[in-house]
């Protein structure tokens, strides 16, 4: 049955998903996911790719990032150009499109989590540590405590 497109869900999807890391390392796919991904990002930036290359290049203490290599970061056909780890972060930055760390880490079963995200990560594990907490000081006082003093004899 097709759903309606004016019905909401009744369950929204969830927004941290739970993650596996995939058993093969396709990084052919990678690569592609990788430079598509970033070549949205500099398409969502506000900044033209004169400017994000001028940026990157400031975060990289160069005298330059070109275009050309912009270019060839997010062209799929340029499989012998892929991006250093340092480069990537100060695209990320010269971008802002911080979103792509998540795309790095997504098929490692790795979920990137952002400020106080982690905070609400951390209440949550104290939480489910409470309630084990609660339910074994349950379990130990649900039979009654005997208690011997000196010299009761019994």
């Amino acid at each position: 049955m097709k759903r309606d497109p004016a019905q909401f869900d009744f369950w929204p999807s969830a927004v941290f998903p739970v993650r596996a890391a995939k058993e093969q390392i396709d990084l052919d796919r990678f690569r592609s996911r990788l430079k598509r991904e970033m070549a949205r990002a500099i398409r969502e930036c506000p900044h033209d790719r004169p400017t994000i290359a001028a940026r990157m290049a400031h975060y990289l203490r160069l005298e330059a990032v070109s275009k050309g290599a912009l270019d060839a970061y997010t062209a799929e056909s340029k499989t012998g150009h892929d991006i250093s780890l340092v480069r990537f972060k100060a695209f990320v930055r010269a971008t802002g499109a911080s979103w792509l760390w998540d795309v790095v880490l997504s098929d490692d079963g790795l979920l990137l989590l952002e400020g106080d995200e982690a905070r609400l990560a951390e209440i949550a594990r104290l939480r489910q540590e409470q309630r084990a907490l609660t339910r074994e000081l349950n379990r130990l006082t649900s039979t009654p405590v005997t208690i011997r003093r000196k010299g009761d004899l019994g």
